[in-house]
């Protein structure tokens, strides 16, 4: 039985979870729900937040991310 494509797996997961953490710690995606296209509603009492746009620009990220994983593996 042959475990490289499974250690391969492991090693990719590993690196998405560094620059994931990477990310999330140094805060580059300040960005990230303040889009245009982000609707944000404030009421008196209520706030409604639908976050349109940054929902399609992580789509897309992940619809790239899925090709290029199918083609390498």
């Amino acid at each position: 039985m042959d475990n490289k494509p499974l250690g391969q797996l492991i090693i990719l997961i590993g690196l998405i979870i560094i620059v994931v953490g990477l990310v999330t710690i140094r805060g580059w995606l300040g960005w990230f729900g303040h889009l245009p296209g982000d609707v944000r509603v404030e009421k008196q009492n209520v706030r409604v937040y639908v976050p349109i746009v940054s929902m399609l620009l992580i789509s897309i990220v992940f619809s790239v991310l899925s090709y290029v994983l199918r083609r390498i593996f």
